[in-house]
């Protein structure tokens, strides 16, 4: 999707999605999508990126998915 801004989910209808970038090593960035549980949505929605991290140590399983290339997620 070339015409969408991956910097901001909530604008794709993800209001229960926070963008960040990783850096595995140098030169190479990463961009992926938090999205929270189910649990969590209602509370997610026009919430910073702190609040995202901190919800990464909730006792919810973390899944990894990795899919995408040339600009996509």
């Amino acid at each position: 999707p070339y015409f969408i801004d991956l910097k901001r989910p909530q604008d794709q209808g993800l209001n229960h999605t926070c963008n960040y970038y990783l850096q595995p090593e140098e030169d190479v960035t990463v961009g992926v999508w938090h999205t929270v549980p189910a649990a969590l949505w209602k509370n997610a929605r026009g919430k910073d990126q702190l609040w995202f991290e901190d919800a990464l140590g909730s006792s919810h399983p973390v899944i990894l998915y990795l899919h995408g290339n040339a600009g996509t997620r």
